[in-house]
C-alpha cells in the first residue's frame, strides 16, 4: 500500500473486512444451527432464521468484495454504514416486540453492539478518506 489513497483507506478496509468475517461467521452459524439458535433466543418452535443466515452470508460476500477493491467506493461504504445502523435500530426495536429469552435478549444486544462498533469504525474510515481528499 504505497499509494496515499490506499493508505487513507486502511481503516475502512480493515473495518469492512472484520464486518465481513463477523457477518459470515454469524450467517454460517445461524444457517447450520438454526434450531439451536431459535431455541437459544427463546423463539417459538416453528420459527426459522434460515433466511437471516443466508442474508448475512450474502452481505458478507458484498462486504468482502467492497473491501478488496483497489479503491473502496465511499458511496458504497456509506450505504454499508447505513445498513449497520439500521441493523442496530431494528435489533433494539425487536427487544420491545419479540419475547426473547433472557439469554436471547443478551445475544441480540451483544450482536447489535458489535455491529454498531463496525459501523463507527467504517464511518471513521470514511472520514479519514474525506479528510485526506481535502488536504490533497
Amino acid at each position: 500500500m504505497h499509494n496515499p489513497d490506499q493508505q487513507r483507506q486502511r481503516l475502512l478496509r480493515l473495518a469492512l473486512t472484520c464486518n465481513a468475517l463477523f457477518s459470515l461467521a454469524s450467517g454460517l452459524f445461524i444457517t447450520l444451527a438454526d434450531r439451536f439458535v431459535v431455541h437459544s433466543l427463546g423463539l417459538a418452535d416453528g420459527s426459522s432464521l434460515m433466511s437471516l443466515g443466508i442474508g448475512l452470508i450474502a452481505f458478507a460476500i458484498f462486504l468482502f468484495l467492497s473491501a478488496r477493491r483497489p479503491l473502496i467506493r465511499v458511496f458504497l461504504a456509506r450505504i454499508i454504514v447505513l445498513m449497520d445502523v439500521l441493523w442496530v435500530i431494528c435489533s433494539y426495536a425487536l427487544l420491545f416486540i419479540v419475547p426473547f429469552s433472557f439469554g436471547g435478549t443478551w445475544m441480540v444486544v451483544i450482536v447489535a453492539d458489535v455491529v454498531l462498533a463496525f459501523g463507527i469504525a467504517q464511518w471513521l474510515g470514511i472520514r479519514k478518506i474525506r479528510k485526506g481528499e481535502l488536504h490533497a
